[in-house]
């Protein structure tokens, strides 16, 4: 993907695109590889950066959901576990399955826990990733050494899946684009135009240029996130708040907390909420927090009160209690819940997602959650052609593979997350030894990372490497900071930007990372 060559394309197109997607996250992703795959004519703007918000501050986890099972939401369930499978099959290289140990403290949580799962793999059918076990004493610590053993009754195996959530991303903007979709980062729009009472297209301005430009589209698709109230007062000044934001939060530490391969669940926490402590490239990912937002915001920040909840509660089941000090990185995102009324906590709203047409044919997608954002862009591509008049077209994402497939990676080595690009990437380290080296001796990435970042996957500021394309902002934030300046180095070589470029790169990626460090 060049970002160039997707400009250039938009300016090229004269007359109208058949659907234009407003949002880049996980659901407009989505979107884009339905319709293209399809035969659309699709085109995709998004005002950062792919994936900045929600879609990159996930618990990394492709699940069913299991306490949406005890809210007894069983079509959620279905659905995700259904979706889970076909994840699993179609991006073999960046979803995984993964162990989980519910440990028991109470006589009775074996049998309650061990009966939950087993009707959680039922539901699961023939895209099951394990079926679940109860497990001894002895078996739940020699799984996981570190935890609390006293009071320990044993404990419950399941399975779901992980990924990695930002890299995901990225490959969707590919497979969209390998169909023939022009999506576009750092492209924001800022209005709607209309056809008498009907939406017709898009103004955006291009956050690099500051150009402004009029987009035809026979349907325009809202796929904002949290944002999805800021694009529908632009369709309806007066349109009612339909998203209640809600902030998690979550910490790495490292692997010496969680040695080993199985991930932990606590199915209770005093805020209702699940607790997972889950390994993820060579750390371990623990969260997460339910904290009502009044506003939305690109960049959200952690409370502390938010980091000592999770600090206290992985304390209540960790031998070793860790501390402020011992945390690497610490993030938070947004979830774009729907509002239901009736003054629910945020906790409580369920995570389906919310699809609605407005009178002048805008078509808004909501709500929902990574694991079920294939069947969300099919039922907002169905919606979308109806409303657009457009040739209906089967959707063929059930079974389409996403770029990069390749179903047989070793998770040992930190280039696995590329698939099928891995060559290509190994291909410049034999052209440029240098590009070999290692960006930090904390970090698992290579300069050849962000040289292909740039080249290949659209990445246009520091920030872009080092927390979506890499996950080096999330894994060790102060390594993050201390390399970049090298990244910005490596970058201004590529694309032909001046020192002046780089120094202010480093500034504004330095002062956002400060905000993943605990002091």
């Amino acid at each position: 993907m060049d970002r160039q060559a997707m400009l250039q394309a938009v300016e090229q197109e004269l007359g109208y695109w058949d659907i234009v997607i407003i949002g880049g996250g996980a659901t407009g992703l989505g979107v884009a590889v339905d319709a293209a795959s399809r035969g659309y004519s699709t085109l995709l703007l998004e005002q950062h950066d792919f994936s900045k918000g929600t879609s990159s501050r996930s618990t990394k986890l492709v699940h069913g959901g299991v306490r949406y099972l005890r809210q007894g939401n069983i079509s959620l369930v279905l659905e995700a576990l259904n979706e889970r499978g076909l994840m699993r099959q179609n991006a073999p290289h960046l979803v995984t399955h993964q162990a989980f140990l519910v440990p028991n403290y109470d006589w009775w949580d074996g049998p309650f826990y061990g009966a939950g799962l087993r009707v959680y793999d039922m539901l699961a059918g023939k895209l099951g990733l394990g079926p679940s076990k109860r497990v001894s004493k002895e078996e739940t610590l020699r799984r996981i050494p570190t935890l609390r053993g006293t009071g320990l009754k044993g404990g419950v195996v399941y399975y779901d899946g992980q990924f990695d959530d930002s890299r995901l991303a990225i490959n969707l903007a590919q497979t969209a684009a390998d169909h023939g979709g022009v999506l576009v980062n750092y492209m924001q729009v800022t209005g709607l135009m209309k056809a008498g009472d009907m939406v017709n297209g898009v103004i955006a301005v291009d956050q690099e240029t500051g150009r402004e430009q009029h987009i035809f589209g026979r349907v325009v698709v809202n796929a904002t996130g949290v944002f999805t109230d800021s694009v529908l007062r632009m369709d309806d000044p007066e349109a009612h708040r339909i998203i209640k934001p809600s902030q998690g939060v979550h910490i790495i530490l490292e692997k010496e907390f969680l040695p080993g391969n199985t991930a932990i669940m606590v199915p209770q926490t005093e805020d209702g909420r699940v607790l997972f402590a889950v390994p993820w490239h060579g750390k371990a990912v623990v969260g997460t927090t339910d904290t009502p937002v009044d506003e939305p915001s690109l960049e959200p920040k952690p409370l502390d009160e938010e980091v000592e909840f999770i600090l206290s509660h992985a304390a209540k089941y960790m031998a070793k209690a860790p501390t402020r000090a011992d945390v690497k990185s610490v993030f938070a995102g947004l979830r774009p819940l729907v509002e239901p009324g009736g003054g629910k906590t945020t906790s409580s709203i369920a995570r389906d997602h919310f699809l609605v047409v407005s009178p002048t044919g805008l078509v808004t997608i909501t709500g929902g959650k990574w694991t079920t954002y294939r069947k969300m862009a099919q039922e907002t591509v169905d919606n979308a052609v109806l409303i657009a008049g457009l040739e209906e077209k089967p959707c063929v994402t059930k079974h389409l593979r996403v770029h990069g497939w390749l179903k047989h990676v070793d998770q040992s080595d930190p280039l696995h997350v590329y698939g099928s690009d891995e060559p290509l990437i190994r291909n410049l380290v034999e052209t440029n030894p240098e590009l070999g080296e290692p960006l930090h001796d904390n970090l698992p990435y290579i300069k050849a990372e962000v040289v292909w970042a740039v080249m290949n996957e659209m990445a246009r500021t520091v920030e872009d490497v080092l927390s979506r394309r890499t996950r080096a902002l999330l894994l060790d934030a102060e390594a993050s900071i201390e390399c970049a300046p090298d990244v910005a180095r490596l970058m201004a070589g590529t694309m032909g930007k001046d020192d002046a470029w780089v120094e202010a790169q480093v500034k504004e990626y330095k002062e956002l990372a400060a905000g993943y460090v605990i002091n």
